[in-house]
């Protein structure tokens, strides 16, 4: 079984998966409490242009993949915060122009091919060295910010108003998060593919919110589901010849519908118990 790990690429695909696995779902949980799930689709699509940027001037795709979410991440907020467009207006505007943009400089670059998929849903033999140490430094960092500013982020996610009032800059922290967002969806790429992160981001976290634990629970819990999906999701796709990222994501929909089901089977057993059977 473990001879999956004589393979250099394996071993490097599960070390990207374990960054992933951690921050994603840290990322997530702030996004799926501000109602703002789709930003981490909006971001992928962003990122994709970012790819096809790179695949037009021969750059790293990986590295123009994270500097144009980042980029895009700084004119949402500033939209967002000058109030003249809608939310969900403004995440829908740059998902279908960036997708739209992407598509353009595909077709310029001929970029239509297995690399381009490789991006799209993920690969696990498309980690280059190279690649790992970009992801490991920027986790570090993703999970360094987290752990250092997680009062100031909760507090903006649950309450925008209260934070201010609080004497903290929502502003710059809501800047914070989508940038830490932009720069996960980035760095998924590789393992996941950018039209999976998104899904990789918030089902583990409303997959532990069907437990009604506390939020710190919550945010552990549903770590620990992204963990599992990300690396059974590693050796499935492995043993069984599968894309990466749909067979991550598939475990996850299976651990969610999982938690569904106790969820559902709880209420039903203590109906059941106030009903005396």
């Amino acid at each position: 079984m473990f001879e999956i790990f004589q393979f250099d690429f394996m071993i490097r695909a599960f070390v990207a998966g374990a960054v992933i696995a951690l921050i994603a779902p840290m990322i997530g949980i702030f996004l799926v409490v501000r109602r703002y799930s789709l930003m981490a689709d909006t971001l992928a699509h962003v990122s994709l242009a970012g790819v096809a940027v790179g695949l037009l001037t021969k750059m790293n795709p990986l590295v123009t993949g994270i500097i144009t979410p980042v980029i895009a991440a700084f004119c949402i907020e500033k939209l967002r915060s000058a109030r003249n467009i809608s939310g969900e207006s403004l995440l829908a505007l740059f998902l279908s122009g960036s997708l739209a943009i992407a598509i353009v400089l595909l077709s310029i670059a001929k970029g239509f091919n297995a690399s381009l998929f490789s991006f799209l849903f993920g690969s696990i033999s498309t980690v280059m060295p190279n690649d790992l140490y970009l992801i490991v430094g920027l986790g570090i960092l993703v999970l360094g910010t987290i752990l250092a500013l997680y009062k100031e982020l909760f507090a903006v996610s649950f309450d925008d108003e209260l934070a201010r009032a609080s004497g903290i800059s929502a502003q710059v922290f809501n800047l914070i998060l989508t940038v830490l967002a932009a720069i996960t969806v980035s760095l998924a790429m590789r393992i996941v593919g950018v039209l999976l992160i998104g899904a990789l981001m918030v089902i583990p976290v409303i997959a532990a919110i069907q437990f009604g634990r506390s939020f710190r629970q919550t945010l552990l819990l549903s770590i620990a589901f992204s963990s599992l999906s990300v690396f059974l999701g590693l050796f499935l796709s492995f043993y069984l010849d599968l894309a990466s990222g749909g067979t991550i994501v598939v475990i996850a929909l299976i651990i969610f519908l999982l938690s569904l089901l106790r969820q559902t089977l709880k209420k039903t057993f203590l109906i059941k118990v106030q009903n005396g059977f």
